[in-house]
């Protein structure tokens, strides 16, 4: 993707996430006809499917040959990256959507060829735009966010944690999580993988672990993380990988390899 193209499907993706928050904040306080999904914590409304369909439609009219990996399933099946693909959640954080009408997104993740060229995670009742376009700096609405410290220590970060699978002692020993957690200052849920994600680009987190995640959770928020120096890979010290549902550890640099190195000790 060169950069006028990049710059062509930046400006529409932009306009289509401004217009669907739009349309979430005008129908979030209708009659949401709650559903689950894998469990009865996985929640799915109205919206979610809607958001969804809404953007497939915009992409599949303006960009036919794009393909798209999307949660609630109007999507392509994909087994290959090649080409220019969008990774969409249009609630990431239904839970709390449903529950506190706050500290839920939109976000957009838009590979091409299996490299991240643009991020963007809508933060919809703050009305706070996390967005990047590979190489030319990521942002909060108009402020460009500086690259991460270099200063930081383990015992002073701050780090987001979905607590329901790092507690799980199927993935991680529950004593080695809680020597971990006395290590770090600090450990905060929000229930929203790519508002987590950008809390980390901003510099007001410093981490966040998950032991299981599906990529539209993840993949703008991992986009607009590398470009401000973070790192991004799994509880192996593998890759993100596009495709698959994977542990997710994310951290600024300095911070990465110790976090590893402890939960590796306790890895099942």
């Amino acid at each position: 993707m060169d950069i006028r193209q990049r710059e062509t499907v930046y400006q529409h993706a932009k306009a289509w996430v401004y217009e669907a928050g739009k349309i979430i904040k005008e129908q979030m306080n209708n009659p949401l006809n709650i559903e689950t999904k894998s469990d009865a914590n996985d929640l799915v409304t109205i919206l979610d499917k809607q958001t969804e369909k809404y953007f497939v439609e915009k992409i599949k009219d303006e960009y036919p040959d794009h393909r798209i990996i999307g949660e609630e399933g109007y999507g392509d099946q994909l087994t290959e990256l090649d080409g220019t693909i969008w990774v969409i959640d249009p609630i990431d954080g239904t839970m709390n959507f449903v529950h506190q009408k706050k500290f839920f997104a939109i976000s957009v993740g838009i590979l091409h060829n299996g490299v991240g060229e643009i991020g963007l995670i809508y933060d919809v009742m703050n009305d706070t735009l996390y967005h990047v376009k590979k190489g030319e700096g990521a942002y909060r609405n108009n402020e460009l966010l500086p690259p991460l410290s270099m200063n930081k220590r383990l015992n002073e970060a701050i780090i987001g944690m979905n607590y329901f699978w790092l507690c799980e002692n199927r993935f991680v020993d529950y004593r080695v999580m809680q020597g971990f957690i006395r290590t770090i200052r600090g450990a905060r849920t929000y229930g929203s993988a790519a508002l987590e994600l950008a809390y980390i680009a901003e510099g007001t987190l410093d981490g966040y672990l998950s032991m299981r995640l599906s990529p539209w959770d993840v993949a703008a928020g991992i986009i607009l993380l590398q470009e401000v120096g973070g790192i991004v890979g799994n509880i192996d010290g593998k890759n993100w990988d596009p495709l698959q549902k994977s542990s997710i550890i994310a951290s600024n640099p300095v911070l990465h390899d110790e976090i590893i190195q402890i939960l590796k000790k306790g890895r099942k």
